[in-house]
């Protein structure tokens, strides 16, 4: 994510200032810095000053029908079967719809199927909308929702496309349309997650019949219509007047790829970009909040970033140990320098206002006095150079994620854990992580931690890589059951209270330490009107943004 750089001040020295206790002269902090790969910033800052300057004696034609959007990679694939990357993803959201959709607690709701009934644990019956057309004016029907299963090799029918969500189906053994209104799920075993994995934005209905070459031109039910891609250089839509939905009142929309920041900055500046999300570093969105002509809106976001630990290695299988790492953080510290205040703290996966979150869990504050009572407790006592124990953490070479691991590292040092930093290029990263050849690393669940098959996901003794995310291999026999029954349940009051324990349970071993969700920050010109950041950083509030003058 982009907007974790920095660009104007260097943290470290507002993390020094804000907390006295935390020092530099930490023994081999000087080896660690330059491993990190940390830079003066002041340079990049009066580059960008200078530049937002020169841009701001410029204007910028424009055309008055148009939203130009900056993004900063192409999507990979228009085809929703195919594109799971975030343009991809966030653009098929536009043009195509699901069966189902979420609202703000993330229950379901109607969109392509009007209702729905679950006459047994492995039947799922959806009756959809009548009336509802393609942007091209065809018919939608039974057919089209049975393909875009079907066509990703489920259901025994050869596959038409490789599909990397074909997995997210492999519960249904068959799908049928007893009538163009009408379509029926047989599952082979009982799926509560399924209807995560048919809402809009997971499952794009498409026409019967389409093939390999559907994302050259993709046709959906969506409120916008495709008209052409650039590869990387933009994606143009427009209105789709058809939409059974919502007919947007923006004409069109450009999305323009910029990968760099600074660019991007200056694009806004100058008036030739309209918006965009998530992808400016923090220092650079006060900047621009200065001008008259842009507005920045910061929202609460679903994004979340978390510590991972190894629960297998010889030290940090001792939970003590991992409770006493969490109570050494200073995550407030970490929200005001690192991400300027733009982040909040968390306690579970899951968002604050989902259905299924509780907040009646055990908590691990900033308290480093009670981190040291935990590291007496494990046996862990101070040596003669006060060293407890060493601990390495790995990372990509992001520059933000770099940065973090230096706080942290910092930040244990003062309760005597010597933190070792090794970063690494993503795919040399990644892959230590999925092999479990790691003691701690950090990421971010986006989008995915919105349902609670996250849990299952990521911590059940049965997702072990390669089966699913559960790198740091926790194994606990209560939490996976506790996991087995809600996904069998068809009572959501019994479900809630198994996703509550499995939540408490999760708490207690901290086998992850959730930091903060990140918020959601859009910065748009001013003749775009009536923006509504979506918590996760989604681009559906170009369903209902107006441009000035339209």
């Amino acid at each position: 994510m982009r907007r974790h750089r920095f660009a104007v001040s260097h943290p470290l020295a507002r993390l020094q200032a804000a907390d006295p206790s935390t020092s530099l002269r930490t023994k081999g902090w000087g080896n660690s810095v330059r491993n990190a790969g940390l830079k003066r910033p002041s340079a990049g800052a009066v580059m960008l000053a200078a530049m937002l300057l020169l841009a701001g004696c410029r204007g910028a034609q424009r055309d008055p029908h148009t939203v130009v959007f900056l993004i900063e990679t192409s999507p990979t694939s228009l085809d929703p079967r195919v594109g799971t990357d975030f343009a991809s993803e966030h653009i098929d959201e536009l043009l195509f719809d699901g069966l189902v959709e979420k609202d703000a607690q993330f229950h379901f709701k109607p969109a392509l199927a009007l209702s729905w009934e679950q006459p047994d644990p492995r039947t799922l019956v959806f009756h959809l909308r009548s009336g509802v057309r393609f942007s091209d004016g065809r018919r939608m029907t039974a057919s089209d929702v049975v393909w875009s299963v079907e066509s990703m090799g489920i259901g025994g029918r050869a596959a038409a496309v490789i599909s990397p969500k074909a997995a997210s189906y492999a519960s249904v053994e068959k799908v049928e349309a007893p009538d163009p209104q009408t379509v029926v799920f047989h599952l082979r075993q009982p799926d509560n997650f399924l209807l995560t994995n048919l809402s809009t934005g997971a499952l794009g209905v498409i026409p019967e019949g389409s093939g390999r070459d559907f994302w050259r031109h993709p046709l959906g039910t969506g409120p916008f219509r495709f008209v052409s891609q650039r590869i990387d250089q933009d994606v143009v839509i427009e209105r789709n007047r058809l939409s059974w939905s919502v007919v947007p009142k923006i004409e069109r929309v450009r999305f323009m790829v910029v990968p760099d920041a600074i660019t991007q900055s200056l694009e806004l500046e100058r008036g030739s970009a309209d918006v965009e999300v998530n992808s400016l570093p923090e220092d650079a969105v006060p900047v621009l909040a200065k001008r008259p002509d842009l507005q920045v809106i910061d929202a609460p976001g679903t994004v979340i970033q978390y510590l991972s630990f190894n629960t297998r290695d010889p030290i940090l299988q001792n939970v003590l140990v991992r409770r006493a790492i969490a109570c050494a953080i200073n995550r407030d510290l970490i929200i005001q320098t690192l991400y300027h205040g733009h982040a909040r703290i968390s306690v579970s996966l899951l968002p604050p206002n989902h259905w299924a979150w509780t907040g009646d869990v055990d908590r691990y504050d900033y308290d480093p006095a009670r981190a040291e009572r935990l590291l007496d407790e494990a046996g862990y006592r101070r040596g003669a150079d006060g060293v407890r124990l060493h601990l390495t953490i790995k990372s990509s070479t992001d520059e933000r994620a770099r940065l973090l691991a230096a706080v942290v590292q910092q930040q244990l040092a003062r309760v005597g854990i010597a933190l070792n930093l090794r970063s690494y290029e993503f795919a040399t990263f990644y892959s230590d992580v999925v092999r479990g050849a790691f003691q701690m690393y950090s990421l971010y669940w986006i989008g995915g931690n919105e349902q609670p098959d996250i849990f299952s996901y990521v911590f059940s003794t049965a997702r072990i890589p390669p089966r699913g995310a559960n790198r740091g291999r926790y194994s606990n026999p209560q939490f996976d059951a506790l996991l087995d029954d809600a996904a069998e349940s068809t009572d959501m009051n019994r479900r809630h209270a198994d996703y509550v324990e499995a939540q408490q349970i999760l708490a207690r071993d901290l086998p992850a330490f959730n930091l903060w969700y990140l918020d959601t920050l859009v910065v748009h010109n001013r003749r775009l009107t009536n923006v509504a950041p979506s918590p996760s950083g989604s681009y559906t509030f170009l369903e209902t943004a107006e441009l000035r003058g339209e």
